[in-house]
């Protein structure tokens, strides 16, 4: 059985004084293609929005369907929410780590409301002064980080569905960018496009490249 993400956290935030909670997640860390994502999103302080937003998990627990059900309604309950990428290219020449920073930072430079505290799903922010938690499995315990988890995914899904449109004999449509068997010999096949991860090893039936 799921447990799912309570605001047991956010809670005794809200109860020191820290009203503006933010929850970061990302999504596209692990992918081959397309940009990383990351998502900020600052819940009101009050306890009943978990029942408002019941059924929501991290993003790869929930179906497709489940994550576009419950992104608008993530949207219209949050005090504020954003989402920001970084590309291929900024992940080639930072290093997919700080460029997942990097998103986070600036979704969270344009939210409309200013966070007091930052809890991300156990990436630590280095360059934000915001005191910060970074929990494990945050996105699993943590409503905050749950709810950008999905926008994050939802998010990235989108673009990566308008970007097979430009690259279509990729399949990005289908796998996001993310390494499956048929990806990985598409790039065998025909090689990388431009907005493959050229830092990012791929692995295929014929070897490495």
């Amino acid at each position: 059985m799921i447990v799912p993400p309570d605001l047991s956290v956010e809670e005794r935030l809200w109860q020191a004084g820290l009203t503006r909670v933010a929850g970061i997640d990302e999504a596209g860390r692990g992918a081959l293609a397309g940009p990383v994502s990351a998502a900020a999103v600052v819940l009101p302080p009050d306890p009943s929005i978990a029942h408002h937003l019941a059924g929501l998990r991290d993003s790869k627990q929930m179906t497709p369907l489940q994550r576009d059900r419950l992104a608008p309604l993530i949207k219209t309950t949050a005090l504020a929410w954003k989402v920001a990428f970084c590309s291929a290219e900024e992940i080639d020449r930072l290093g997919i780590l700080p460029a997942t920073r990097l998103a986070a930072q600036r979704a969270l430079d344009a939210l409309a409301v200013r966070p007091e505290y930052l809890i991300t799903d156990f990436l630590l922010l280095t360059e934000s002064p915001l005191p910060q938690t970074a929990l494990v499995k945050g996105d699993q315990r943590c409503l905050s980080i749950a709810a950008a988890s999905v926008l994050a995914k939802t998010a990235r899904d989108a673009l990566m569905r308008e970007l097979d449109e430009e690259y279509p004999t990729y399949g990005f449509s289908r796998h996001k960018g993310y390494g499956t068997l048929q990806h990985r010999n598409t790039v065998a096949r025909l090689g990388r496009c431009a907005i493959h991860r050229k830092s990012f090893s791929i692995k295929t039936t014929r070897g490495r490249i």
